[in-house]
């Protein structure tokens, strides 16, 4: 697939323990000050262990003035439409317009039950997802009068809209499957899969299926901003692996993807501070670098 020339940007992926809550937040400040991109936070409300992602993202955003913060990915079943768009609009209004939505249709159905949500199949949760994102959507628009959504799961009957996002706020998905990449296509503002669910060798195939959702909703792929949630180990020598070795490899190896299949975020799942900041100070300017010099040649060749 192409490179569709989307800018370059870098993040880290953090774990909300709550054993020891000042060191995701002091992740999140290092990410910022090492020159990364974005925060974003895993959402497991059932997970005792964890800090409340949007009580954290919040804190974060509070503590820092340049990085975007976003939920990777927000638990829909556990939070609904309606919260999630007003506690996004919310925190992107208080941050300045540093807020995007991670959104992804459950997963541990068993656990999300015992907390008092839905128990629902496959099929019925990327159902729930196509509502939701209308429902959240409804709410953010300026249209006039009340927002009215007819879903299968979730839907609004007159509902008043707003709070709007300071700015406009997207919508990435975590999607794998074929319905999933569908409704990607059509209906998101970015396709945010993760390396530990599916590799690299994967991506072609499942950016094709965005690709063809979205031509066949009228919309150009480019529009869909391309995300990669992404583990590594930087070591002195690479083993052929993903993302082993030098920093180096790495860049070239990132760079390979923007270039083949047009991924333009990378986001580091770490908790290592030092790691975060090799990655900031050397991954991410040589994969600047290697990605501008083939766009800048690509360009050159282009007739007048």
């Amino acid at each position: 697939m192409p490179d569709y020339g989307q800018p370059l940007s870098f993040g880290s992926f953090l774990t909300p323990s709550a054993e020891d809550p000042a060191h995701v937040v002091d992740l999140a400040v290092v990410s910022e000050r090492a020159g990364l991109d974005l925060v974003t936070i895993q959402d497991h409300p059932y997970q005792s262990r964890f800090l409340d992602t949007w009580t954290l993202l919040s804190w974060i955003a509070a503590r820092t003035t340049t990085v975007t913060v976003a939920p990777n990915v927000a638990n829909l079943p556990l939070r609904g439409p309606v919260i999630l768009a007003r506690s996004a609009a919310s925190l992107d209004r208080l941050s300045g317009g540093r807020v995007e939505l991670g959104l992804g249709a459950g997963a541990f159905w068993d656990a999300v039950a015992a907390n008092g949500g839905p128990q629902r199949s496959a099929g019925e949760a990327v159902t729930a997802l196509v509502d939701a994102i209308a429902v959240i959507r409804a709410l953010w628009s300026d249209d006039k009068g009340g927002a009215k959504v007819d879903g299968e799961y979730y839907s609004l009957s007159g509902a008043k809209r707003g709070p709007a996002p300071a700015h406009d706020l997207g919508i990435w998905v975590g999607a794998y499957g074929s319905r999933m990449l569908g409704l990607t296509g059509r209906l998101a503002d970015g396709w945010l899969p993760s390396s530990f669910a599916a590799g690299p060798d994967a991506l072609g195939e499942m950016s094709a299926r965005v690709d063809d959702a979205a031509r066949d909703a009228g919309r150009d792929p480019a529009e869909i901003r391309r995300l990669y949630n992404i583990a590594g180990t930087f070591a002195d020598v690479a083993d052929g692996s993903f993302l082993h070795g030098p920093a180096g490899v790495w860049a070239e190896q990132l760079a390979d993807l923007t270039l083949q299949h047009g991924t333009s975020t990378f986001v580091l799942a770490s908790d290592d501070s030092a790691d975060l900041e090799r990655f900031a100070a050397e991954v991410a300017p040589r994969v600047r670098e290697l990605v501008g010099a083939e766009r800048g040649e690509k360009d050159s060749a282009r007739p007048e």
